[in-house]
């Protein structure tokens, strides 16, 4: 019997699990090589990464495995305001589901409990699925990067109110 899909805080037993995730899932959208983020370094390391103020990450639970996740945390060279939507990734089993949605509204109120006022995100051509998701819950087009993240094989940037979002 299946369970209910869970999300839940990162622990630092997820850390292997998450690490394998963002490396079987990037590459699936071309996004291997240099300039994206399977190349940060707190890929292996998930949980310490967000264990800091102004970040969280959540981790998707199927059936009591992790099969994905997301979070937030400042937005690098912006001003203190701006959050960063980061390493969203689920594996296929999880996608199409509206957990996807779960997860954003999540990363989302937490943002906002933590006092941001906008929220970006970086995505690139291909992600087709993730960028209609992003649109549905309330984020916009913009024409280019903001902050430093160092990620410049991305190609597409959003960005939400989230004094707005509901």
């Amino acid at each position: 019997m299946e369970s209910e899909p869970l999300i839940r805080p990162v622990r630092p037993g997820d850390d292997p699990a998450l690490a394998a995730i963002i490396r079987a899932v990037m590459p699936e959208f071309g996004a291997g090589g240099p300039g994206f983020a399977i190349h940060d370094p707190e890929v292996d390391r998930m949980c310490a990464a967000y264990d800091r103020p102004g970040a969280a990450y959540f981790v998707l639970e199927m059936d009591r495995r992790v099969v994905g996740g997301a979070g937030v945390a400042p937005l690098q060279g912006a001003d203190a305001d701006v959050c960063e939507l980061q390493k969203m990734y689920f594996l296929p089993e999880a996608r199409g589901k509206g957990l996807g949605e779960r997860m954003i509204r999540t990363c989302l109120g937490r943002a906002r409990a933590l006092g941001y006022r906008t929220c970006y995100l970086e995505t690139l051509t291909g992600m087709d699925g993730a960028q209609r998701l992003y649109l549905r819950m309330g984020f916009k087009p913009i024409c280019g990067p903001m902050g430093s993240t160092g990620h410049h094989g991305c190609d597409k940037w959003f960005i939400l109110s989230l004094e707005e979002w509901s």
